[in-house]
């Protein structure tokens, strides 16, 4: 389970509710991938070492926001010992390794139905986090009791999210806080007039891109139309409300080489999954953005740059300690 923007991009939960791995990026599905584009049936072979590599380069690019937010989360915090931090959807464990450097004195456990994630989550934590294999929403119970539960873009990929919220609420301690990030803005990294084709290909992709998001939602299993009011659902959780906040990821051009490489494999996947949804002369665009020869192409652009919003709705768990 790794972590997401905008709604955010549907890209690597299961759509059984197992989640992992950040926006764009398709997950090995029990026979579908909900409009990623990217059919992997069971028993398939999947390049985990890409997947990885490219939700690491995501939550990466989106450091220092998450950096931003755990701050604040520790002062929402103050006063409260906090010995145990969740992060439900952790991917390769990048998110969860800033936990542990905004709550050292915590176990910070990595929850993700990979295995291959989670031992990349291993790999790169040198001993500071634990992990832990779980499928949701079936093993919510045995996620066990925390102080901070982080949930970054794997709510919206459980058929019921009230009842995942409700869930996760069930697993705070007195006084303990839950912090789902959903929504946002979606990513921004090209100028509105490329030079390329017509202006604005960025907004036509996210219509796009929310067309099939809606369609991800309404095939999972026990899909639930809910308003997305993410205060209220916390509330309706058995939660206090306790703030929302937004936090930009902001890396001015020029980029450098791996951030780079993150946008192309984004685009080339997003190329991929809404290919039917475009027009002719938008796809052309696309695939000039993604030569990898071509002035124009978005690994030798000057231009290219990368900002982003991420969104962190909080609650506590009512009692004190």
């Amino acid at each position: 389970m790794p972590h997401d923007h905008s709604h955010q991009d549907p890209g690597h939960r299961e759509g059984n509710g197992r989640v992992h791995g950040p926006a764009d990026t398709p997950t090995p599905t029990h026979g579908h991938t909900h409009g990623h584009g990217h059919h992997q049936g069971p028993g398939t072979d999947f390049d985990w070492d890409a997947l990885a590599a490219h939700l690491e380069r995501e939550a990466e690019l989106r450091a220092s926001a998450v950096t931003e937010a755990a701050r604040w989360l520790r002062g929402l915090l103050d006063g409260v010992a906090v010995d145990r931090v969740l992060d439900v959807g952790s991917g390769p464990g990048v998110i969860a390794g800033l936990l542990a450097d905004a709550f050292p004195s915590a176990e910070v456990v990595a929850v993700d139905q990979s295995a291959a994630l989670l031992d990349r989550a291993r790999a790169r934590s040198a001993g500071r986090i634990t992990t832990q294999q779980a499928d949701l929403p079936d093993d919510f119970t045995a996620l066990g009791a925390a102080d901070l539960i982080w949930s970054a873009n794997a709510i919206h990929h459980l058929g019921d999210q009230q009842a995942a919220l409700t869930a996760l609420a069930g697993a705070l301690r007195p006084g303990g806080l839950l912090a789902v990030v959903e929504r946002g803005l979606p990513a921004r990294f090209l100028p509105r007039d490329l030079g390329l084709g017509r202006p604005g290909l960025q907004a036509r992709l996210d219509a796009a891109h929310e067309d099939t998001f809606s369609g991800m939602r309404a095939e999972l299993p026990g899909s639930v139309a809910t308003v997305e009011d993410w205060p209220a659902m916390l509330a309706a959780a058995g939660l206090v409300p306790s703030g929302t906040r937004t936090f930009l990821a902001d890396r001015p051009a020029p980029l450098d080489g791996p951030a780079r490489e993150y946008l192309h494999v984004s685009l080339a996947r997003r190329r991929d999954q809404l290919a039917e949804q475009l027009d002719a002369d938008d796809r052309a665009v696309l695939d000039a953005l993604l030569d990898p020869e071509a002035p124009t192409g978005i690994l030798t652009r000057p231009d290219a740059f990368y900002l982003t919003a991420v969104t962190v709705h909080t609650a506590r768990a009512a009692g004190a300690r």
